[in-house]
């Protein structure tokens, strides 16, 4: 079997599998916060708002998967590894800037301090520590690795939180 390309990614393999399961398995339980979601929709929750609140979360779960199952590919050399997460990355960044647009679009509700700090400032964080350490991954992998794995468990992190605060303002509405 050839050798991955750096010891170094070789070494963060359980990390990889496990947050890379995590955020699939969390993936699947989004389905079951999107059904809540739209059976609200069905009582006159508009579409803006759960692509809004929704949609990012599972964005999330998916980011943190994908980076994961990159990282835990056996490349020749950590340059490719670092291409592909970089523009994961860069990617995450656009879509952030695209929910932040979403979001002071909203008419029927107003995002607070809270709303404004997990659904785009903390993810807009994510995404860039993640491309931040994918360039730095083919000169500096002993560091990269850390920024890299951070970014993945703050995406999880936030995914969990924001399927939470989606699940809480569904079941207080429904009563209401």
């Amino acid at each position: 079997m050839p050798e991955t390309a750096s010891p170094v990614l070789s070494a963060w393999s359980n990390f990889y599998v496990m947050t890379g399961s995590s955020a699939a398995a969390l993936t699947g339980l989004m389905f079951v916060v999107i059904s809540l979601v739209t059976d609200r929709m069905r009582s006159g929750a508009t579409h803006d708002g759960i692509a809004t609140f929704s949609t990012p979360t599972v964005m999330h779960f998916a980011g943190a998967l994908m980076v994961s199952a990159i990282l835990l590919m056996p490349w020749r050399s950590v340059t490719p590894a670092g291409v592909v997460t970089a523009f994961i990355g860069l990617c995450g960044v656009a879509y952030i800037a695209h929910v932040m647009r979403r979001t002071t679009r909203l008419t029927e509700y107003t995002a607070d301090l809270e709303d404004w700090m997990w659904y785009t400032i903390l993810p807009l964080v994510a995404y860039g520590a993640l491309s931040a350490g994918a360039i730095a991954l083919p000169a500096a992998p002993a560091q990269a690795v850390f920024i890299l794995a951070g970014a993945v468990l703050l995406l999880i992190f936030i995914g969990v939180r924001n399927a939470w605060d989606v699940v809480t303002y569904v079941t207080v509405v429904r009563r209401q």
